[in-house]
């Protein structure tokens, strides 16, 4: 196989763009019409995907030692949608279609040898991460949906109940599927540590156009099910550091932070811990007055909320009169959150990079940054200039990921 025509190729057919999936798409389902029921009814998020995917694997296709590691985790989330070995060929055949029709003279013997070797590999990783897998592993989770928070219009927070354990990292996520929305997963990161009665709370906002957020946000009750795949992210706590702590959280980008946030205070010596979160205003603030709690309850903990469309000087954040401590229900239990209230504390204003940065340095500091794509960039590209090594900073985004 000849790594650099085989990119070479791809360049060429991607820059074809959206077509190249719709092609592969209509081939597959004219040849194997049996295979559409396991892709959703809406498949522009799917075509997305398709073309991320493959240019990631065409990117590191000589560079087996990062290529195998993302091969055997999409191995192993495709079991969630009933892919199995007999599918495989079938795919292989419409990816050689689709190449063969938008290379157009371009393609040779050479470049269709060099991808049946790279497609045969690929499908030999997955199928053998996902045969792993299985052993221990159920292809997903059943749960059902035992508390419901609605913070806002678009953000709720939901507690759910799995069928069984569900071992994960803080920091880690899973994929969702909500009936009303079959096939369409959407990742969420659990905003706790794990509990003896092995509950998960996720923090959910609504994301115009998405095909699931809406029905979490806005029309999921106490009862309802919904499918979890397994754990997957990077995120997760380095327990062998020894230094301070930074926790950056753009909007709900606070979830998987805040299972960190519990996982640090289970330590008998907790570091010092600096947690960062923002929002556009200050009614996005959704969790701050739980989090201000805990700065209450940690001697280690300081919180610093940030807000970046407002003007400064105009008072104090909003703060609810009551809210849950870690593992409580309380404010499950009422259905609603109570209304703002001032606070005590004050609100950062500016953006949420440079209001870190003022409040710096932090060359001396683990980082974890989750929140809007943009944020996290800027913010690690902050932390860099500030002395903060790279391999010290963690990163979590969310886009389309949780629509």
């Amino acid at each position: 196989m000849d790594a650099q025509r085989l990119k070479d190729n791809f360049a060429h057919v991607a820059e074809q763009g959206d077509a190249v999936a719709l092609f592969f798409y209509s081939d597959l389902f004219v040849r194997n019409p049996h295979l559409r029921d396991m892709f959703p009814i809406g498949m522009s998020h799917q075509r997305d995907k398709l073309l991320r995917a493959l240019g990631h694997i065409v990117a590191k296709v000589d560079d087996l030692a990062n290529l195998v590691p993302f091969l055997q985790q999409l191995g192993r989330d495709h079991r969630r949608f009933g892919i199995v070995a007999e599918h495989y060929p079938h795919v292989g055949a419409s990816l050689i279609a689709t190449l063969r029709h938008f290379s157009g003279d371009a393609w040779s013997e050479e470049i269709e040898s060099d991808w049946s070797a790279a497609y045969t590999l690929v499908g030999k990783v997955m199928l053998e991460a996902a045969d792993e897998d299985s052993l221990t592993r159920p292809a997903w989770w059943n749960g059902q949906v035992v508390a419901v928070e609605r913070r806002r219009f678009d953000i709720c927070v939901l507690r759910v109940q799995p069928d069984r354990p569900l071992p994960y990292e803080p920091g880690q996520s899973v994929a969702l599927e909500v009936p009303s929305r079959l096939r369409h997963w959407r990742y969420y990161s659990m905003a706790n540590a794990p509990r003896p009665d092995n509950s998960v709370d996720f923090h959910v906002r609504l994301v115009d156009g998405g095909p699931v957020s809406p029905v979490l946000v806005r029309a999921t009750e106490t009862g309802d099910r919904v499918r979890m795949g397994a754990p997957v992210g990077t995120l997760t706590l380095d327990e062998s550091s020894g230094r301070d702590i930074m926790l950056i959280a753009g909007s709900t980008g606070l979830a998987p932070l805040k299972a960190i946030l519990e996982q640090i205070a289970r330590r008998s010596e907790p570091p010092r811990v600096h947690l960062f979160f923002g929002a556009r205003t200050r009614d996005g603030l959704y969790d701050l007055e739980h989090l201000n709690k805990l700065a209450g309850e940690f001697p280690w903990l300081t919180v610093i909320p940030a807000v970046s469309e407002e003007p400064g000087g105009h008072g104090f954040p909003p703060v609810l009169q009551s809210g849950p401590q870690v593992g409580s229900q309380s404010w499950f239990e009422t259905g609603s959150a109570p209304g703002p209230l001032p606070g005590d504390g004050d609100v950062e204003h500016g953006n949420l990079s440079d209001v870190v940065a003022r409040r710096g340095p932090w060359d001396d500091h683990d980082a974890y940054v989750c929140g809007p794509a943009a944020m996290v960039g800027h913010t690690a590209e902050q932390l860099a200039l500030l002395g903060v090594p790279r391999d010290r900073i963690r990163l979590e985004t969310f886009a389309d990921a949780q629509r």
